[in-house]
């Protein structure tokens, strides 16, 4: 009887999802928390062939059969085994009718990795129940077109009831926002639009803001209007390797597209240190490990110094080659050691460039000098700076002066404030990254300005440059698996 075999690890967390997710541990069986796994995985891109070559894990904590997973001769259950063969086979292109152990072993893989992407998603205490419609079954049941012609007529109302006249010259869909590009009737039209801007979004039965787009040419004016939620457009996170790998730049890394779909790619190394912000729920982690994905699969010779004082993002990077120290540290008082370390490194390589008669990395690496690029990514640091203030004087001196030597800071917390992001810090790290948080003074905080308290959630961002006008992005969606294939 075909059996798979669910490895301790995985046991252990399906335990708690059983009882702390779904609050049924006695009602709930294995092969349903097994079913979820599989769908997860599902969801996600194609395995790698690296991954596909590795010999599945059959250490034993408990078994399921099939006729439990997929009711294969089951009288009490409908038999669905022939669909999972046409689901995977279509997936796998390949025909998994043909072999059955080969099919077994395809369902050994996907659960597995589905049950490494739930744990790496979800966390404990937050609502299992929302996890799973969000992820799982949260249906974009509108098409573009619908999106479109219900937005069109909308706006055309709304509009006269300000006494704007107006007509709709193009209309482009990004991910989130449909952008209007409007010829104006009168001279008088833009003002009304100015004043009367806010009544827009409740005239279109909208509960987020609509914002004006100036253009050139004084009749013409752009609005750029959210769409419901059940309109959004996913941001790929495994299109990333493919925007960053050919770009020019020294570190290209991707957080999103544009508020058209545009991908947004900027260069770490001219940034050159980045602060990263955003309540719970924005899509801050997620940003994160967009600028990982970013950095590993560019190609570029470098090394990433991981600090996690909650001991909660970084864990799935333990087997990255490129980690400066070979591990991910999470204690807070190793983090203040290898702070210090990297101020020493910083040092030394100062004296390397003077000894090269250069005064930057890329120079000195147009010498021969092997040195790699190092990328310091601190994942909480207002948890850092209260477990160690004095971590904060390494972290201003590498944001001071580790910019030429090729040392390049990625801040990030939930709880942008005077204290997390003290002024010696803020004054010389000059990008930001602003997802949604809870006021306007926290706006002000990351970006000095207004406007990311407006934010939609999940992933909707404002990038601020050094020496840039601010610009609105929408994160890509990134997967454990799009991770694990460049670690």
């Amino acid at each position: 009887m075909a059996k798979i075999f669910i490895p301790s690890w995985d046991e252990q967390f399906s335990q708690e999802l059983r009882e702390a997710g779904l609050g049924v541990a006695r009602k709930a069986p294995h092969w349903i928390i097994a079913r979820l796994a599989l769908a997860r995985s599902l969801q996600m891109p194609q395995f790698p062939d690296d991954e596909l070559k590795k010999p599945v894990t059959r250490e034993r904590a408990f078994e399921i059969h099939m006729e439990q997973l997929t009711g294969e001769n089951n009288p009490s259950m409908d038999d669905l085994t022939d669909d999972f063969r046409v689901i995977l086979s279509l997936y796998h292109n390949e025909d998994l009718f043909a072999d059955r152990d080969r099919f077994i072993e395809v369902i050994q893989r996907h659960i597995q990795r589905g049950m490494a992407e739930i744990r790496a998603s979800w966390r404990p205490g937050n609502d299992f129940h929302d996890y799973l419609y969000q992820e799982l079954f949260f249906e974009r049941t509108r098409s573009e077109s619908d999106a479109q012609g219900d937005l069109g007529p909308g706006l055309h109302r709304a509009l006269g009831e300000i006494g704007v006249g107006a007509d709709i010259e193009k209309m482009v869909v990004g991910p989130r926002l449909t952008r209007f590009t409007l010829r104006l009737s009168a001279s008088g039209d833009l003002d009304r639009l100015r004043k009367d801007i806010d009544k827009i979004p409740f005239e279109l039965g909208i509960n987020q803001a609509v914002t004006i787009v100036p253009i050139a040419d004084q009749r013409r004016v752009a609005l750029d209007v959210p769409r419901p939620d059940s309109d959004w457009h996913p941001v790929v996170g495994a299109n990333i390797p493919s925007w960053v790998r050919d770009h020019k730049a020294v570190l290209p890394v991707c957080p999103g597209t544009d508020v058209l779909g545009n991908p947004v790619v900027f260069d770490l190394a001219e940034a050159p240190h980045l602060f990263v912000a955003g309540t719970t729920g924005s899509g801050k982690s997620v940003c994160v490990h967009a600028l990982l994905l970013s950095l590993l699969s560019s190609g570029r010779n470098l090394r990433l110094a991981l600090i996690d004082p909650k001991e909660v993002e970084f864990v799935g990077y333990a087997s990255c080659k490129k980690l400066w120290g070979g591990t991910v540290i999470t204690e807070a008082a190793e983090a203040e050691e290898m702070l210090e370390g990297l101020v020493a490194e910083m040092n030394s390589r100062q004296k390397v460039l003077a000894a090269l008669g250069v005064t930057n990395l890329s120079e000195a690496q147009g010498k021969g000098s092997d040195l790699p690029r190092i990328v310091v990514v601190v994942d909480e640091l207002a948890d850092l700076l209260m477990q160690r203030p004095n971590s904060e004087s390494s972290l201003i001196r590498l944001a001071q002066k580790a910019r030429a030597v090729g040392i390049h800071l990625i801040l990030a917390t939930q709880r942008p404030g005077a204290d997390t992001f003290p002024g010696l810090l803020r004054s010389n790290v000059p990008s930001r990254i602003a997802l949604t948080v809870r006021s306007s003074q926290e706006s002000r905080i990351i970006l000095d300005e207004v406007g990311a308290e407006k934010l939609l959630m999940r992933g909707d961002m404002l990038i601020r440059l050094s020496g840039m006008q601010t610009i609105r992005s929408h994160g890509a969606r990134v997967e454990h698996g799009d991770i694990r294939a460049w670690l």
